[in-house]
């Protein structure tokens, strides 16, 4: 509309000259901190260029530093594991004892001098050390605290035989968990400014005690599990399989005789929270080393409130799917390895349950993709560890099911005998690939997407505010008091309103493309795809793992490679499920 006299100018048009003489706030000086170091001048780019010349140096070495250190320990861990002469267990322990010892120390170094700092004002990451998040690690933590009190138990049955680090370990480990969580807590979205170069070696240190902690649960765990396989594996008919089991078993009484079976028994159930607990705090501490004398570039993220009312039918069907998965998965625990007839019948019980699942899943999430392309949302691509880390880890640990996966399917197509049972594993390999493939594009883009639009009436309130040249107390007030008070400024500029309800409003959209349907949908779906990825993280974190049980692939593969195979994939197939979990989880409170 060409402009005239009583014609408002566009809100994103800049004002002319007159304009800003005749009406509107007078113009405010030019800020002395865009003006002084400007980014054209050499002198201040060369000196920013020199100072990042050790960081990035001092980054590096410490990167290398952990890269030692955790392979020094994955090697000590696969010592143990094959009975390699002169390492033993006590000199595992002795290893992650020092290191954990290590991280004490410079954790109370650090959290000291933040206290006797506590009066500056320090950069915070707002992406990072989500209060969901810590609230996640601290249950973990509670849990991973009382397997630690079962392992003493444990050692006070066996203190005949056993080392005096069987009973060192886990006391010193509990003390580790507890100073760290409180670590996590006050200081995970710090931007560390000062002692940068000790810093970054203190938290990869941190990240990597950590990550063989983690190691360290994952092979005591999947030893325990190998052993019930190879006892269960002759009830299907795989007697050619050799057979042997793998124990470190102390060699003498427990007392009392009934105190260590049941404590062991305890421990395994365990092991997964305490597995999630080391993986979370890694990552955690990751986004802390990555945010070590980074400068923040990124607007601050708006708060993420979570309210139950929402997406209620979404919950509804999530909880029915979980107790309808701890219904299958305690039937498959009861009836596998007592018969051929029985282990067949739970096998096929699992595979149409998780199929039926998985199918549900994926439409779940190709109808969130939809929902989120109908939104003419941009995405955010502003520089965000957490966030990238984020995603990484959905990627990464996704590719340890796709090898199970794969490997199922393939095995399928080259055996020359095949069960019955062993049908079945096909769609439920097939669907695996497909699900994880569609829920890792929904999550991605739905965490990339910046936040949600002003409403149109708020909108609209501050244009009037700005045409009538009203304070800007206009837009914060109520959506009735601030048109009526638009209403007034309209009388005394009558062009802008009339602009406002001629050219400013976007054309109405079909109703199932509303601003508010289109939430509900994604906030249903998010909740849905929630409570499916803990339903699907519960079987394998308990022992319900048809990867062992089906048989077919140690046939086609041989025994020894194909369980390499799934003991390497399988810790990170459970850890996504819970990671893509806290991912849905933070995409339903960003909605």
């Amino acid at each position: 509309m060409p402009a005239g006299p009583g014609t408002p100018a566009s809100p994103g048009a800049p004002a002319s000259a007159s304009d800003r003489d005749s009406s509107g706030p007078p113009d405010c000086p030019p800020s002395p901190l865009l003006t002084r170091g400007s980014p054209e001048s050499p002198a201040p780019r060369q000196a920013a260029v020199r100072a990042s010349v050790p960081q990035k140096l001092a980054e590096t070495l410490s990167s290398q530093y952990g890269l030692n250190v955790f392979v020094a320990g994955l090697l000590f861990l696969l010592a143990w594991a094959v009975h390699a002469a002169g390492v033993g267990k006590r000199d595992l322990l002795c290893f992650l004892t020092a290191l954990m010892l290590l991280q004490l120390l410079w954790m109370l170094w650090y959290v000291g001098r933040s206290y006797a700092q506590r009066r500056l004002i320090r950069p915070k990451d707002a992406h990072a050390g989500a209060r969901w998040l810590r609230g996640s690690i601290s249950l973990f933590a509670i849990i991973t605290v009382i397997l630690g009190c079962f392992k003493v138990g444990y050692f006070i049955g066996f203190s005949e035989c056993l080392s005096a680090m069987e009973g060192v370990f886990p006391v010193t480990h509990a003390v580790h968990t507890l100073l760290q969580v409180y670590f996590l807590w006050g200081h995970a979205k710090d931007i560390i400014q000062s002692f940068k170069t000790l810093e970054r070696f203190g938290v990869i240190h941190s990240v990597v005690t950590n990550l063989l902690l983690w190691a360290n649960s994952v092979l005591n765990e999947s030893k325990h599990q190998l052993n019930e396989h190879k006892e269960r594996l002759l009830t299907l008919g795989f007697g050619n399989i050799t057979l042997v089991l793998d124990d470190h078993t102390p060699q003498c009484n427990c007392t009392p005789p009934a105190l260590c079976p049941a404590v062991s028994r305890v421990i395994y159930y365990l092991y997964p929270f305490n597995i999630e607990y080391q993986i979370l705090a890694s990552t955690m501490l990751y986004v802390l080393w990555k945010n070590v004398g980074r400068r923040v570039d990124s607007p601050a993220r708006p708060e993420m409130r979570f309210q139950f009312s929402r997406g209620m039918a979404g919950a509804a069907l999530g909880l029915g799917v979980l107790a309808a998965t701890i219904g299958v998965v305690a039937v498959y625990l009861v009836h596998i390895g007592r018969s051929r007839t029985q282990s067949e019948w739970a096998l096929v019980l699992f595979y149409l349950s998780a199929t039926s699942l998985l199918t549900l899943m994926g439409a779940a999430g190709l109808l969130g993709i939809w929902v989120c392309r109908m939104d003419e949302q941009s995405l955010d691509e502003s520089k965000n560890p957490a966030r990238k880390l984020d995603a990484d880890l959905l990627v990464g640990t996704a590719s340890g099911s796709w090898l199970i996966s794969w490997g199922s399917i393939l095995a399928m197509l080259c055996a020359t005998t095949r069960p019955r049972y062993t049908w079945f594993n096909l769609p439920y390999s097939a669907l695996v690939i497909a699900e994880k493939y569609i829920q890792n594009l929904f999550i991605i883009e739905s965490v990339h997407r910046e936040p949600q639009p002003l409403r149109e009436d708020i909108r609209t309130l501050r244009v009037v505010a700005v045409c009538s040249g009203g304070t800007s107390s206009l837009a914060s007030s109520g959506p009735r008091r601030g048109a009526a008070a638009g209403a007034v400024n309209g009388s005394l500029q009558p062009g802008c309103g009339k602009e406002e309800e001629e050219g400013g409003r976007p054309p109405r959209e079909p109703r199932v493309l509303q601003g508010s349907t289109r939430r509900s949908v994604l906030r249903n779906v998010a909740v849905f795809l929630f409570l499916c990825n803990i339903s699907l993280w519960v079987p394998p974190a308990f022992g319900c793992r048809p990867e062992y049980d089906n048989g077919l692939e140690e046939v086609v593969f041989g025994f020894e490679p194909w369980i390499i195979v799934v003991n390497l994939a399988m810790p990170f197939s459970i850890f996504y499920r819970m990671h893509a979990a806290a991912s849905l989880f933070e995409v339903y409170c960003k909605i």
